[in-house]
């Protein structure tokens, strides 16, 4: 009697629910193998599966995949789970992997994930449900490449271009949710995948109203319209009350990600390091924090996350110096007559990042440098400024994995169309330590290689790194099964319940 009572408030909870979320910018295309913004990823997320997924405690485990393992150094097999169907009803089958891997690798198709795949020799269908994938040399990223979500072949096998297909704003996916269509500068709602291999979520539907004005999200917030939300420091220490914190409850930690201003290294003002050290020297990053974060973020020192096997601890934070900063410009050619002058571009609809270059153009002020700022809407911002690489600095934040990798953004072979290394960075000793470190297993070894990896990016200063913000989520605290985890609160929404 108690199961069947159970399961008569769980249906009533999936027919009236709606978990009530924002966005702030469009998605450009629904599809994992081209989401490289933030608003693409996310909604993908919900979509689509991958062969494996990091559970709460960040360990890999089976996600499509119903098992893996390693033959020996080079090949891996992946056991497929037979219970799966795409949203349309078809069966996902070992054709799915299979299509997925050769439209990443397709000279036709511009993405940055095509990169992870490179080591890889082959990919076999042994049978309709499993794949044995053999690699070049030993990788040590064989299975965390395989986190990227997959495409229904039967739907995209006969597509002519996959960049502009009308399936990108149509997806189907295996994963908890559906999306029908989505219009620009719109609400985005998902419903409840009733196909989906775990079970039917919960909750019925996402709703996620576009706002991108984050003054606006935090309205929302106030009024209680929002479930789930993020503040900013300012607002979590001066702006919330006690009705907030009896309506959410609050979870923080680290972010995955750190924010940085980097420089087009083709630009002759920045080949020069001199410039670029003289900029480090002026850069208080330190009153970044304290300005911005009121003490929830720490200061960045490198291109690796504090607590990753790559995190060099040696790497100090640089000491402000206006005087060396001064005489590195005097010895570069730029004094009070002829003054270093260029343009920070960064999107309009990131407050904080607005900020931070205000307070840049202040501090670097202070050794006669002319900084102009420039801020767009951001699509517009990825469109004209960072895909065809159009400027002199940007101000920008990159999301980090649990798994580091250089490749994808320092290495000189990423300095290409649909590559992340836009700044041009290129350096040969590190491009020689990240093909090393491809075919290491070995942690200890690896952990050694990717610890200079990120001195020596440091030392070149192609960014100045910024600041590493703390991630403060608040959730509506009628939801029950929320947790937090070291990969968010959001790993086992499917299992959310909103009364």
């Amino acid at each position: 009697m108690r199961i069947i009572l159970s399961i008569i408030i769980l249906t009533s909870y999936m027919a009236a629910s709606s978990l009530n979320l924002a966005i702030s910018s469009n998605p450009s295309r629904i599809n994992p193998i081209l989401a490289t913004d933030s608003a693409s990823g996310e909604i993908s997320s919900w979509i689509f599966n991958a062969l494996v997924k990091y559970d709460k405690n960040g360990k890999v485990v089976p996600e499509l995949a119903k098992s893996y393992k390693f033959l020996n150094d080079t090949t891996l097999v992946f056991k497929l789970r037979h219970d799966v169907k795409w949203s349309d009803g078809k069966p996902f089958t070992a054709n799915d992997v299979i299509y997925t891997y050769k439209t990443i690798i397709s000279p036709k198709v511009f993405t940055p994930y095509s990169d992870d795949f490179k080591d890889v020799k082959s990919v076999k269908k042994i049978d309709k449900f499993t794949v044995e994938v053999i690699y070049k040399h030993p990788y040590f990223k064989a299975v965390e490449i395989w986190m990227m979500g997959l495409l229904p072949s039967h739907l995209w096998k006969n597509v002519k271009n996959v960049m502009t297909s009308v399936l990108n704003r149509r997806p189907i996916g295996t994963g908890a949710y559906t999306l029908k269509d989505f219009q620009v500068s719109k609400n985005i709602i998902l419903h409840a995948n009733k196909n989906y291999f775990l079970h039917t979520p919960y909750i019925s539907r996402l709703v996620y109203n576009f706002m991108p004005d984050s003054s606006t999200q935090f309205l929302m917030l106030k009024s209680h319209k929002l479930d789930v939300g993020y503040l900013t420091p300012l607002q979590y220490e001066k702006q919330i009350d006690k009705s907030f914190k009896k309506f959410y409850n609050i979870y923080e930690s680290i972010s995955h990600g750190y924010t940085y201003m980097g420089f087009n290294l083709k630009d002759k003002r920045f080949k020069d390091i001199r410039v670029r050290e003289a900029l480090s020297l002026a850069t208080n990053r330190q009153e970044l924090v304290d300005i911005l974060f009121f003490g929830h973020a720490r200061v960045c020192t490198g291109p690796f996350m504090p607590g990753t096997f790559a995190y060099n601890k040696s790497v100090k934070v640089p000491k402000v110096n206006l005087k060396k900063a001064r005489k590195l410009l005097k010895e570069a050619g730029y004094d009070k007559n002829h003054p270093l002058k260029f343009t920070l571009t960064t999107n309009s609809n990131n407050s904080i990042r607005v900020y931070t270059a205000e307070i840049l153009q202040y501090q670097f002020a202070k050794i006669g440098v002319k900084m102009r700022i420039r801020t767009m809407e951001w699509q517009a911002f990825l469109n004209t400024v960072v895909a065809p690489r159009k400027f002199d600095a940007i101000l920008l934040g990159w999301g980090l994995g649990l798994m580091p990798d250089a490749y994808s953004i320092w290495d000189g072979n990423s300095d290409k169309k649909g590559g992340f290394n836009f700044v041009h960075y290129h350096n040969k000793e590190v491009d020689k330590l990240i093909k090393k470190a491809e075919r290491t297993i070995n942690k200890p070894k690896l952990s050694k290689l990717y610890k200079r990896i990120f001195k020596l990016i440091a030392q070149d200063k192609p960014y100045l790194f910024l600041y590493i913000p703390n991630s403060i989520t608040v959730v509506n605290k009628n939801i029950k099964n929320v947790s937090a985890s070291i990969i968010g609160v959001m790993h086992n929404e499917n299992d959310w319940i909103k009364p």
